[in-house]
């Protein structure tokens, strides 16, 4: 069962499990789960993603349970009038604020506008060796997207040489490799923790939240 975060007559979210695709698409065709599938069954009704999230990242996933309330949602993620907020965990020590802006290419060769604002939460060393050096060294993030680009954190923090653990292909394949042999850890350490937005019926402010998966509480704990 997916966890539902809200839901009432117009709307439903979800904390998106790390793994599971949002819909069927053609680059994972041996993948017969799918978040909209999943949840159509659990609830009963049609569901329309309003957003999407990446296959490895966890989080508040949003659906309208009608085409006419999925047009408004969609056009307020167009006009930037959603706050989307993110933790994460990335290697190396972070600015305590910073914003990029830097544009992306898409699948289709396209180059478009992406900014993102990074905030530090908190940084630790680790008693464990990475590369040449003695120790490591982590930080833990809130990320927030301006604009909604195919992997554009992955990619921005990747720019910024602190890419996220658990990164493919991203992020740094040594560090993954620690991960894996030292915490026997697969996931990819990003989880959308929080949607802001006003409700399109009613228009009050909507605030949902969603708590981290097992594995990124996990390694909080081990690292931090």
């Amino acid at each position: 069962m997916l966890e539902i975060l809200y839901q009432d007559e117009y709307l439903i979210a979800i904390n998106k499990p790390h793994g599971l695709l949002v819909h069927r698409t053609k680059i994972a065709r041996d993948v017969d789960e799918f978040a909209m599938q999943l949840l159509r069954d659990q609830i009963g009704q049609k569901v329309y993603p309003a957003h999407r999230l990446d296959r490895k990242t966890s989080g508040v996933l949003l659906f309208a349970l009608s085409s006419e309330i999925n047009t408004v949602l969609q056009k307020q993620f167009m006009n930037k009038e959603v706050e989307k907020k993110y933790i994460a965990i990335v290697r190396g020590y972070t600015e305590s604020k910073v914003a990029i802006d830097y544009p992306l290419t898409n699948e289709d060769g396209k180059t478009q506008e992406a900014i993102t604002h990074f905030k530090t939460l908190q940084t630790t060393e680790c008693n464990f060796p990475s590369g040449k050096f003695a120790t490591s060294r982590y930080s833990l993030i809130e990320v927030s997207p301006e604009t909604g680009r195919f992997h554009q954190i992955r990619k921005h923090l990747a720019h910024l040489r602190h890419p996220i653990i658990g990164d493919r292909p991203h992020g740094c394949n040594k560090q993954n490799k620690i991960f894996l042999e030292r915490f026997q850890m697969n996931s990819m350490l990003l989880h959308a923790k929080e949607l802001s937005f006003l409700h399109p019926v009613n228009k009050e402010q909507l605030i949902i939240v969603a708590d981290a998966h097992s594995e990124f509480k996990r390694m909080k704990s081990e690292l931090f």
